[in-house]
């Protein structure tokens, strides 16, 4: 008889408490529900913001002593394609949280919102990127700044906030 390792975390059901980090394997909806099948209670897109962005130009991943290190620059297609990506995943049953960010707590909302239309069952707020100017880290280091996105967003949509710092 298999466990049951099922937990419930903010009021969602989740078969396992694994959840895939948002990231490279986040950026498509085939992707995320290759992942879940693999065995993840949840998944977290790749996070996106309103326009999109290109990104670092590679190389963007490299072996340094002692390890690796790596620095995309958030690339993503934009709110409107990510959300169909999330739609994809969550017309297969697939548990995903949209990660968002923005420029502003504008921006954070409403990529939150596409990602909630796009049937996510949470939303991350990532604040915690080292890697562009303006967003991520820059504003996780300013709580006032975090607790308007967060409110901002927490206004505008009906699943689930976090905030990643």
């Amino acid at each position: 008889m298999e466990p049951d390792l099922s937990v419930e975390f903010a009021g969602i059901k989740l078969p396992n408490p694994t959840i895939l980090a948002s990231g490279i394997l986040g950026v498509s909806g085939e992707m995320l529900i290759r992942v879940s099948r693999a065995g993840a209670g949840a998944v977290v897109s790749k996070s996106f913001n309103r326009k999109g962005r290109e990104g670092y130009r590679n190389p963007s991943f490299i072996e340094v002593h002692g390890g690796f290190l790596n620095a995309l620059g958030i690339p993503n297609p934009g709110m409107e394609e990510m959300r169909e990506e999330v739609e994809t995943a969550s017309k297969q049953r697939v548990p995903v949280i949209a990660s968002v960010f923005g420029f502003d707590a504008e921006e954070f909302a409403e990529s939150a919102m596409m990602g909630e239309r796009g049937g996510a069952i949470a939303v991350e707020l990532n604040v915690s990127c080292p890697h562009v100017k303006e967003v991520g880290v820059e504003i996780g280091q300013r709580p006032n700044v975090v607790a308007e996105v967060t409110q901002t967003v927490k206004s505008r949509v009906h699943v689930p906030v976090f905030v990643k710092l």
